[in-house]
C-alpha cells in the first residue's frame, strides 16, 4: 500500500476511534464534531449523477435532489451513540414541497432515523428499516408555526437520546417519537422531493453535541 493512502487511512480510523471516545466521555453539552463546510477535505462525502448532486459549495453543504420521490443524503463516516445535531438550511431552489433535516444512527443506506422539515411549514421524525422509509413521529409530517417558509433559514435541532427522538425548529419542539432499533452509527444530512424534482438546500454551522438531561 503506498505510503500516502496507508497514512491518510490511519488519520481517518484516529479521528473515528477518537469521536467514538468523546462520544462516551465529553460533559453534556460539550461539542462532539463541528463542521462549517469551509474545508472540502472534511470528510463528508462528495457525489454526483443524474439523480442527485451532494458536496461541498461555497462555504456550505448543497443537497439537490434531481428526480422527484427521491431523498438523498450524506454521511461524515463516523461512529457515535447520544447526540444532539445542530444545524442551519436554507433553501435555494426547487419547490416549496420538499424536505430536508438531518440523521442519527445510520448503519447504512438502508438503515437510519430521520429529522425533517420543509420549506412549506412541515415537519416529523422517522426511520428507514430495511429500506422502508416510516414515520415514527405521526402517519404524516405535520404543519408547524415554528418552520420557516420558502427560503427562509431554519435552525434544526436533533436529539437521539436513548430511546428518546426529538425535533426542535428554529428553537421549538415540534416532534417526538421513541425507536430503539439502534443505540449508535453515524450522523448525516437528508433533502428529498416528492412529485416535482429539484430540491436544493443549503446546510452551514453543523454541530453535534453531547446530550443535556
Amino acid at each position: 500500500m503506498p505510503v500516502a493512502r496507508r497514512a491518510l487511512i490511519t488519520s481517518f480510523l484516529s479521528l473515528l476511534a477518537a469521536c467514538q471516545a468523546l462520544s462516551s466521555s465529553v460533559d453534556p453539552g460539550q461539542v462532539i464534531f463541528q463542521d462549517d463546510f469551509s474545508r472540502p477535505t472534511s470528510g463528508w462525502d462528495r457525489y454526483h449523477d443524474t439523480t442527485y448532486l451532494s458536496d461541498y459549495s461555497d462555504g456550505a453543504y448543497r443537497i439537490n435532489v434531481l428526480d422527484p420521490n427521491t431523498d438523498a443524503w450524506a454521511n461524515p463516516n463516523l461512529a457515535l451513540s447520544d447526540v444532539r445535531i445542530e444545524v442551519d438550511i436554507t433553501k435555494v431552489g426547487g419547490p416549496d414541497n420538499n424536505v430536508f433535516g438531518v440523521l442519527c444512527r445510520y448503519q447504512d443506506s438502508r438503515n437510519f432515523y430521520f429529522f425533517l422539515a420543509s420549506s412549506d411549514g412541515y415537519a416529523g421524525i422517522g426511520v428507514y428499516k430495511d429500506g422502508r422509509r416510516r414515520l415514527l413521529s405521526d402517519k404524516s409530517l405535520l404543519p408547524s408555526e415554528a418552520v420557516n417558509r420558502g427560503q427562509r433559514s431554519n435552525h434544526l435541532r436533533a436529539d437521539c437520546d436513548g430511546y428518546r427522538l426529538a425535533l426542535y425548529v428554529n428553537g421549538r419542539l415540534v416532534s417526538e417519537a421513541q425507536a430503539a432499533e439502534w443505540a449508535s452509527g453515524d450522523i448525516g444530512l437528508i433533502a428529498g422531493t416528492y412529485d416535482l424534482p429539484g430540491t436544493d438546500v443549503l446546510f452551514d454551522n453543523f454541530s453535534v453535541l453531547q446530550p443535556t438531561p
